[in-house]
């Protein structure tokens, strides 16, 4: 990680004074509170730095590695996750693009009644299946679908970390969160929501974007 020179001199005067008051970094560095506020967001966010309410700015001697695989291993993806997209496998291929587009998601859930995953649709799918002369009216979903067990899901349990590197260990641009249901002593795969690489991007401003560090709280 390169740092700039005033988030060099930050780390010093905390390494040597910590815990400090941002007031006080800003004293010794002869600017204002404001000014500093997103350097110390990236130091914080990157791990350099910790902060506590009311005592301010410390080191933590740990590197940003460290820090970004301990809150993003703590953090479910239940706590970021967003409402699913989804449409039945009677669904046409010409209703599924509105769909997709109107949603303005990059895969669609295929699911049966009950709420339970058939397939996943995503924007190549759909472009592959309207080409030629096919009418995409008549034309069911469930045929460019990809079908279970070929797709990847997550869990509401599982942390985002382990999710974000299905992401990209597939290459896909979202996951299917599901629960499993047992029906009729089957069990089945009930969807409750997606996990995408919007919500981790997501995820990163709102950790960055604390009251505690870019508030002005220290």
């Amino acid at each position: 990680m390169n740092l700039t020179s005033r988030q060099s001199s930050i780390l010093e005067i905390v390494k040597q004074s910590g815990p400090i008051t941002g007031k006080h970094i800003a004293e010794q560095l002869g600017l204002s509170r404001a000014a500093l506020r997103s350097d110390l967001a990236i130091l914080t966010m990157s791990g350099l730095l910790g902060a506590r309410p009311r005592v301010g700015y410390y080191y933590t001697h740990k590197s940003p590695g460290d820090y970004i695989a301990t809150t993003l291993g703590s953090i479910t993806v239940e706590d970021a996750n967003s409402l699913p997209v989804v449409v039945r496998e009677t669904c046409s291929v010409y209703d599924a693009i509105v769909t997709m587009f109107t949603e303005d998601v990059s895969t669609l859930m295929i699911v049966s009644e009950g709420g339970f995953l058939e397939g996943v649709v995503s924007r190549k799918d759909l472009l592959k299946a309207s080409m030629g002369s096919k009418d995409l009216t008549d034309l069911p979903v469930k045929i460019p679908m990809t079908r279970m067990p070929n797709i990847v899901v997550t869990r509401p349990e599982e942390s985002v970390l382990r999710a974000a590197q299905k992401l990209l260990n597939h290459q896909v641009d979202s996951l299917p969160v599901v629960k499993v249901v047992t029906v009729e002593k089957t069990e089945r795969l009930q969807v409750v929501g997606r996990f995408t690489k919007t919500n981790i991007t997501r995820l990163f401003v709102q950790l960055a974007d604390t009251d505690g560090v870019q508030g002005g709280i220290f």
